[in-house]
């Protein structure tokens, strides 16, 4: 059942802090936090969806009938995410990693900014877009370079595709498997810029919460995850995150660990 928010500002970046010092925490982030390095949301104002509809480009029946044109605008994501840089969010939430207060990143985000900033544990719950897929034979390869037309298997000759989950498409077994296990020994789930209405995902803090554990949510705007939240801060990820680092840091030098 839902607690109820503990209040926005400093108050609830030190209620965060303290809750994230006391307990094992996961992080679940989504497109929010790559918003300040220059990728899109998909629903916001700027959002994908709002120049496309994700039947014409993201699902296998549209790749069928038209690989070319999905493969124009995947192309396009790819090299806008090749020049994007991990921002002070991404930055900071590895560095929380590090320090073991976040025991690892779960995300459905399909680009590689959590990597680039060099977080210990990424579980990539959509796929990477950085990757292609062979649609025959399996075979997977990073590009180094943006893809041009629609590529094709190194070893069979048959198309490739983006390897991020499409609409309709299950998620990785893998991938789903290890965040359900991660939420449930958890005692806090850190939920950043997620709207919280795509599903499986959208039920991995509620597993944390149904075990008596916490909910902290940092996001600008109200989500369907807000009325289960303990602790909201509506601040953009890559202001939020490096000052609850600071808050974290001052607690455990006061502390002298």
């Amino acid at each position: 059942m839902p607690r109820g928010g503990e209040g926005y500002g400093n108050r609830a970046l030190e209620r965060a802090a303290a809750l994230l010092t006391r307990g094992k925490a996961v992080a679940l982030t989504g497109a929010g936090i790559s918003a300040d390095s220059g990728v899109p949301t998909f629903r916001g104002e700027d959002g994908l969806w709002r120049r496309y509809r994700p039947e014409e480009l993201a699902t296998p029946e549209a790749f069928q009938k038209d690989p070319g044109l999905v493969w124009e605008w995947y192309s396009w994501r790819i090299e806008m995410i090749k020049k994007a840089r991990p921002n002070a969010g991404h930055v900071a939430l590895a560095e929380m990693v590090k320090l073991g207060l976040v025991e690892c990143v779960v995300t459905q985000n399909v680009d590689d900014l959590h990597e680039r900033a060099c977080t210990p544990c990424v579980v990539k719950l959509h796929g990477n877009i950085m990757v292609g897929r062979c649609t025959s034979c399996g075979f997977r390869v990073r590009w180094e370079d943006v893809p041009k037309g629609v590529p094709r298997c190194p070893q069979c000759g048959s198309a490739m595709r983006p390897d991020v989950v499409w609409f309709g498409e299950a998620l990785p077994e893998e991938a789903l498997t290890k965040a359900i296990e991660l939420f449930s020994r958890a005692d806090v789930a850190l939920v950043i810029g997620t709207s919280g209405v795509v599903r499986p995902a959208a039920d991995l803090p509620l597993i944390t919460k149904e075990k008596g554990g916490y909910l902290i949510e940092i996001n600008p705007e109200p989500t369907a995850l807000t009325p289960y939240a303990d602790v909201v801060i509506r601040e953009r990820a890559s202001v939020a995150l490096p000052k609850l680092l600071d808050m974290i840091l001052e607690a455990l030098r006061v502390r002298g660990e």
